[in-house]
């Protein structure tokens, strides 16, 4: 396994862990948590896509990191 993969294992690896802990009620969606997971995850997956340069996966993985910090940002005014 090379770096690449080590990354990209990672990320994915995050993003799965953070659905199958929402999906069983560990964390909810909307929580800080369940956002933080996402975006360091989809991060990781970006980057790692883009060491491969494997354009498809570096837009769905960067999309996916925005929304998340998207998300945090809306968290972040509700509570406000």
């Amino acid at each position: 396994m090379n770096y690449n993969d080590i990354i990209g294992s990672m990320g994915v690896g995050l993003i799965l862990l953070a659905y199958f802990f929402n999906t069983f009620s560990i964390i909810t969606k909307e929580g800080i948590l369940f956002f933080c997971m996402n975006i360091i995850g989809a991060g990781l997956a970006c980057y790692a896509s883009l060491l491969i340069n494997y354009v498809p996966f570096i837009l769905l993985e960067g999309v996916w990191c925005m929304v998340s910090v998207a998300g945090v940002i809306k968290l972040l005014l509700k509570r406000n």
